[in-house]
């Protein structure tokens, strides 16, 4: 099954979106999340190490997809893409859908039993 991992800058709003994509299925999709920084002053941002460690933990040899907030979220995916293994790179997507609607429709579409490239092209 594929993953999925949810980049955002904000810790709540990944948080939200993760819970309303899995309201839509039945089953255990994979999800991670990779959101918010840890200063307490200001929480808001991402962390290309974070990012790291989310991929990794959803990853499988059915691939992963990254959705992703706001610039710096892309930024961080792209960066984040760099520190894999060679042979797990062409198995990560990157996302470019809005988050909520890509998230849950690759969710739906994981669930389902699609491949990383139907999860990108519903998403």
């Amino acid at each position: 099954m594929i993953g999925i991992v949810i980049i955002s800058h904000s810790a709540k709003l990944a948080a939200g979106v993760k819970e309303l994509a899995q309201q839509m299925v039945q089953t255990c999709v994979p999800i991670a999340i990779a959101a918010g920084i840890d200063d307490p002053e200001n929480p808001f941002g991402t962390d290309v190490l974070q990012v790291q460690a989310a991929i990794e933990s959803v990853y499988s040899d059915a691939g992963v997809v990254v959705l992703m907030d706001l610039g710096s979220a892309v930024l961080s995916a792209e960066m984040a893409l760099e520190f894999l293994d060679e042979e797990q790179k062409p198995k990560v997507r990157l996302c470019e859908a809005p988050l909520v609607e890509g998230a849950i429709a690759a969710v739906v579409q994981a669930a389902a039993g699609g491949d990383i490239d139907q999860g990108i092209g519903l998403a």
